[in-house]
């Protein structure tokens, strides 16, 4: 596992633009994922023969890439065994509930691979700093939370944290590019546009995260994000690196004859128009 995170090691404005780095070609970035995609593939298998239970949790600045992230993680596995869990804002009834409650009923069981698109940690950024947590709500969270984590982790969850941290520049950009790109749109939310205003608040939130709950049994993982595509892949490797599997012995697969007496539909069935 990675050593411990602390806090005075986080750079106020993120990471910078690494001018030596030359842009990933698609080429390459599209060779090196299908070879994780194929080792994601594997570690499934071992997920289902071994029955484990694994926990991903992505956090991360508004912009900072948690959702192609999760989506090079995910386009190739099975969405029964690898689950994404996007929470919406709760309702009046999850409000009065214990707070981690709503969170506890997607923990994987055996065979699960569950990824949590932000998570608990809602109350120690977002909450925190718009003001829907109180300090005192926010220090018992910050408190009790290592605990909750270690609970998991004794329970044989694998626990895996992200940070995905990107420059002030660099989610500017991206922000406006959500507003100028019809298909990326959707993803720009009025939250997002006042939390833009408070990078400071938010860096002191993150840093107050990390000192508290990063810990031996479930520490935090930075990754660099200002390249999406290379975030992409470190993170792949780092989940690949640091949950344990084997092959599953399996036979190799070979079809099998099929009648192929009818093949196209009966004249009756109505088509879809041919546009394109």
């Amino acid at each position: 596992m990675s050593k411990k995170h602390k806090s005075g090691h986080h750079a106020e404005s993120g990471p910078t633009k690494d001018a030596a780095s030359e842009p990933m070609s698609s080429k390459h970035y599209d060779a090196e994922l299908k070879k994780l995609h194929e080792e994601l593939v594997r570690l499934q298998q071992w997920v289902l023969h071994a029955g484990l239970k694994v926990c991903i949790v992505f956090e991360g600045r508004d912009g900072a890439g948690k959702g192609g992230t999760i989506k090079a993680l995910t386009e190739r596995v099975s969405p029964r065994v690898f689950k994404v869990v996007a929470l919406p804002a709760p309702t009046e009834r999850e409000k009065s509930q214990m707070y981690v409650q709503r969170y506890i009923q997607h923990f994987p069981a055996a065979g699960e691979v569950v990824i949590f698109d932000r998570s608990w940690y809602n109350r120690a950024g977002v909450e925190r700093v718009m003001g829907f947590a109180n300090e005192e709500q926010v220090k018992k969270f910050l408190n009790a939370v290592p605990l909750v984590e270690r609970a998991m982790v004794e329970s044989g969850i694998i626990l895996l944290k992200f940070w995905l941290e990107v420059s002030p520049e660099e989610q500017a950009r991206r922000l406006s590019d959500r507003i100028e790109d019809g298909r990326k749109i959707w993803k720009l939310s009025p939250m997002d546009i006042q939390s833009y205003t408070r990078w400071c608040d938010y860096t002191k939130a993150r840093d107050d995260m990390f000192k508290y709950t990063d810990s031996a049994w479930a520490p935090w993982h930075v990754v660099n994000s200002n390249d999406k595509k290379r975030a992409r892949l470190n993170t792949l490797r780092h989940i690949l690196d640091h949950v344990p599997y084997q092959d599953v012995p399996h036979e190799k697969v070979k079809l099998p004859k099929r009648d192929t007496d009818r093949q196209a539909p009966a004249d009756t069935v109505k088509f879809v128009k041919e546009v394109y």
